[in-house]
């Protein structure tokens, strides 16, 4: 009875194995099936992201390629713009030439004109010496016909007659060459100075005694005055002049009779505004910098112009003080610029006229 109990015991625990492996295994078959669906869903949805990111990708493309082609474009229709404006300008100075050219012509036939009527007025001159001296020949023997003077006598009174003749055509012929050099070199001098004025095209740019600084915002005003105008007058102290911030909109003007000074306020206000630091220590620090930049300008300028002239032996005081020209006016008109025009033309009047050519240039400097 006891062996009839074990045994079914153990019939049923072994069917309870069996069972439970068999479950375990259908249980497990389901959770397999389960992983692939996620697995299939989860490969799915990075298909369909990768898919969106390219697409993404495709447009951010699109749109870069089309940017590009757009700034290209408008590069291409400004460089167009440009070479039409150089092609005006060139076609302007071809025309410009091309008047030198027949002003040119028609002076040197002018020229030979005058030359072919002093010829024929020598002619003339001669035409009358002759004549002269048949009538003094006439004059003689007939003095001597009528009067009955002697020879000498005569001869006293024929000379005195002549000289008397020859005084009054010679100062008629000296006043008519004399109006004629003088009208033949005034002339002269005008062709030489228009034609130097022809050859030499340069430009200036008048300057005021005023600078304008533009601002970002109003309300970069307030922080350039500073608590209780300390900034404004470090600034004013720092470089020298005059700082005016009144109802001008996002601007303030920088005001000095000293251009060079006008200058490195401007710039220094520029880079302060720029870089947001606005105290008193700050503002020195960049006044220097800018001092320092503008001398080292004024160095290049005075170099700048003495190589564009040809002079390569000024001394460096001089060189400085041309320089300094560059910030400074004189009704209206840069000083440097108008030095170097006066230098220019000096240098061209001077080829014109055989003459040394470098020495005109400094002197015109």
């Amino acid at each position: 009875m006891v062996l009839a109990g074990v045994a079914i015991f153990a019939a049923a625990s072994a069917a309870g194995l069996v069972l439970g492996i068999w479950w375990g295994r259908r249980a497990l078959k389901g959770k397999l099936r389960e992983a692939e669906r996620q697995a299939s869903e989860i490969l799915k949805e990075a298909e369909r992201q990768a898919e969106i990111k390219r697409k993404e990708a495709s447009l951010q493309a699109k749109e870069e390629a089309y940017r590009i082609k757009a700034e290209v474009e408008r590069e291409m229709a400004q460089k167009r713009e440009e070479l039409l404006r150089l092609e005006k300008r060139l076609q302007q100075r071809e025309n410009n030439i091309d008047k030198r050219v027949d002003l040119l012509d028609a002076k040197e036939a002018e020229l030979e004109r005058k030359e072919g009527e002093l010829k024929a007025r020598e002619q003339r001159v001669q035409e009358k010496e002759r004549q002269y001296e048949e009538l003094l020949q006439e004059e003689r023997q007939r003095l001597e016909h009528l009067s009955g003077v002697t020879a000498e006598e005569a001869k006293k009174l024929l000379m005195e007659r002549m000289e008397e003749e020859a005084k009054y055509e010679a100062a008629k012929r000296i006043k008519e060459i004399e109006d004629e050099l003088r009208e033949q070199a005034t002339k002269r001098a005008q062709e030489i100075i228009a034609l130097a004025v022809q050859r030499y095209a340069g430009e200036y740019v008048a300057e005021k005694t005023v600078s304008l600084v533009n601002l970002p915002a109003e309300e970069m005003k307030g922080r350039i005055i500073g608590r209780e105008g300390r900034n404004i007058r470090a600034f004013e102290a720092a470089t020298g002049v005059d700082l005016i911030i009144d109802d001008t909109p996002e601007a303030v003007i920088v005001s000095s009779f000293n251009p060079v000074r006008r200058e490195v306020a401007r710039l220094a206000l520029e880079r302060l505004v720029s870089d947001g630091r606005i105290h008193p220590a700050r503002i020195e620090e960049v006044v220097s910098q800018v001092e320092e930049e503008i001398e080292q300008s004024i160095k290049e300028a005075g170099n700048q112009a003495a190589f564009d002239l040809g002079i390569h032996d000024l001394h460096p005081e001089l060189i400085k003080l041309v320089g300094r020209l560059k910030y400074r006016t004189s009704y209206g008109q840069n000083v440097y610029q108008h030095s170097l025009e006066v230098a220019f033309l000096c240098g061209i009047m001077a080829a014109e006229l055989n003459l040394n050519v470098k020495q005109a240039k400094r002197a015109g400097l």
